[in-house]
């Protein structure tokens, strides 16, 4: 307590993404894409992502 912590936001994220035993930088990358157009964000699922939404009625593909 009383420490101050100079990481930004994305650092945190990072550190505790990466900080299980078997985690590696690729669970840390961006699972979202911020957009902002006059005024207006959108957010959306980053096309590389490895899990990505689909329709909850189907079985997903298998692999």
């Amino acid at each position: 307590m009383g420490i101050e912590n100079d990481m930004t936001d994305e650092e945190k994220r990072r550190d505790q993404l990466t900080a299980a035993p078997d985690a590696t930088e690729e669970d840390a990358k961006p699972r979202i894409v911020v957009s902002e157009h006059d005024g207006v964000k959108r957010i959306d699922i980053a096309e590389d992502a490895a899990v990505r939404p689909g329709d909850p009625t189907t079985e997903p593909p298998e692999r």
